[in-house]
């Protein structure tokens, strides 16, 4: 083990006091968090108006602030955004994490102040590989790179001299790297940065094919790309051929279950290591910290207050309240400004001594089986506009996705039955799929030249199908409705099943 590679086991080390305490103090922790919030944000335009001088504890804060969603900061987020000072948070925005999601809006614009960056998301990032090393007593991890795949959204000013610049949370975290953390990672930023998606991903074959690649952190979808491209091109059956000391896969943003078979096949080693993240463009919220469940470690002091809205009462709850094995959506309330924002998240907890989550889905329904987070909006918009111009009307619809395999692309398949059906079933295909573009940018992104998915399969059923579907269900009439989009396949596979039948 070389010097520097000692030097920062060591340090990484020493955060596992600070873990540990995170485990047995988390009440503690956000009680302290939270009045922290309080002082830094009480002379803030928004708290002002909700009278955060007046917020004594949580009860108090409760009362005063309203729970909120990204449409009901937009106003605020503007004003942010053209220079306007002291919105949500004392010091000025320079970095604003770019996502789609919103139900009014191609892209969402997340604030994130450097500190947030600092007690957030690199914190947690240094004790997810503490853990891992204090799991690992052998662990060889920083004897060779890290190989970190990021978003699809370069960084680019928001406006001609503004100094405020925007792009997904992984571009933004690129670009405020601590020094340590780039001795080890590659590749360099200026590939990782590069917006042209199909040149980096064969410049980032091109230079890990010939590095020593002992992690890798990204999306499963684009780490499939990834891979594949690497054994293209050396013309290797087995990526372990290339990289025989990976032992480690940090994976994030859309549920892993799907592909975990394929991973298994690509990275062919008993011993290879797989940890979860929980980590969005308005925080690093939780990971895995055991192999021996998949649930992931909340952290409790890193930056974030949490609260948790109860998906059968309504009721919003802090920490100590919550219970294992019931659903909540996450509220949360940060170092840049966001306060009692509902992410749009729901989650789980598998234990509370300590807490640990695992996530469950959307707040709504929607598909993110590959990171392009379409929403019923979307697809809502997108099928409607597609009728219009194709002058054909539709009665109701599903859609779910079609996983990546070994041997053909990710997709999305739909299920369509029509009032008045389309002349060019192909013209229809791709109309929709352009409208799907337009709308939602992540979408955009995973598209953008097939590279990461494929266009959308369409299953043209005859009249009266869902109908037929429901009455099989005995859920005919009333307030059963099909539902438009899932994450799963079981909907859409059941249904499949009954169009046979029903023809």
């Amino acid at each position: 083990m070389g010097i520097f590679s000692k030097l920062t086991t060591f340090y990484l080390s020493n955060r596992i006091k600070s873990i540990n305490n995170n485990k047995g103090n988390a009440i503690k922790d956000q009680a302290s968090l939270l009045i922290d919030l309080l002082n830094i944000g009480k002379n803030t335009n928004y708290g002002i108006k909700h009278n955060f001088g007046e917020a004594k504890d949580y009860n108090t804060f409760k009362d005063l602030v309203p729970v909120v969603e990204y449409e009901d900061l937009t106003s605020d987020i503007n004003k942010i955004l053209i220079g306007e000072k002291k919105v949500l948070w004392p010091d000025n925005f320079k970095w604003f994490a770019k996502s789609s999601g919103t139900t009014n809006d191609k892209s969402k614009f997340i604030p994130v102040s450097i500190d947030s960056l600092n007690m957030n998301h690199y914190k947690a990032g240094q004790d997810l590989l503490a853990q891992y090393l204090n799991n690992n007593k052998e662990s060889k991890i920083f004897d060779g790179y890290a190989l970190a795949l990021g978003g699809s959204q370069q960084i680019t000013p928001y406006s001609p001299n503004s100094g405020i610049y925007t792009g997904d949370i992984s571009a933004v975290l690129l670009k405020n790297l601590p020094f340590w953390s780039r001795v080890y990672r590659t590749p360099s930023i200026d590939i990782a940065l590069n917006p042209e998606w199909e040149n980096k991903i064969d410049t980032m074959a091109m230079v890990t094919s010939k590095q020593n690649i002992t992690s890798i952190s990204g999306v499963p979808t684009w780490t499939i790309v990834l891979i594949k491209k690497v054994l293209d091109l050396t013309k290797s059956k087995n990526i372990l051929d290339v990289w025989p000391n990976l032992e480690l896969f940090i994976h994030g943003a859309v549920s892993f279950d799907p592909y975990r078979q394929l991973f298994k096949e690509l990275i062919p080693k008993k011993d290879m290591n797989y940890l979860e993240t929980y980590n969005a463009s308005e925080g690093f919220f939780a990971f895995q910290d055991t192999f021996e469940s998949n649930a992931m470690l909340l952290m409790t002091n890193h930056g974030i207050f949490y609260e948790f809205e109860d998906l059968q009462s309504g009721e919003v709850l802090p920490l100590e309240n919550v219970e294992v094995d019931k659903q909540y959506a996450l509220i949360i309330s940060t170092y840049s400004g966001l306060w009692r924002y509902k992410v749009g998240d729901t989650i789980l907890f598998k234990s509370v001594n300590p807490y640990r989550v695992v996530v469950t889905g959307r707040t709504k329904q929607f598909i993110n089986a590959f990171g392009e987070e379409v929403i019923v909006q979307n697809s809502d918009k997108a099928i409607s506009k597609a009728c219009e111009i194709t002058n054909s009307s539709f009665y109701n619809y599903t859609a779910a996705p079609l996983y990546i395999s070994s041997d053909k692309k990710g997709s999305h398949e739909w299920i369509v039955e029509f009032i008045k059906e389309p002349e060019d079933r192909k013209v229809f295909t791709k109309v929709l799929d352009d409208e799907l573009m337009k709308l939602n940018s992540d979408y955009e992104a995973k598209r953008y030249k097939n590279i990461a998915i494929g266009p959308p399969k369409i299953n043209f059923v005859k009249s009266g199908f869902f109908d037929y579907w429901l009455k099989s269900k005995k859920k005919l009439g009333g307030q059963h409705k099909i539902p438009r989009l899932s994450n799963q396949r079981n909907y859409i596979e059941e249904m499949k099943k009954h169009i046979t039948r029903f023809l």
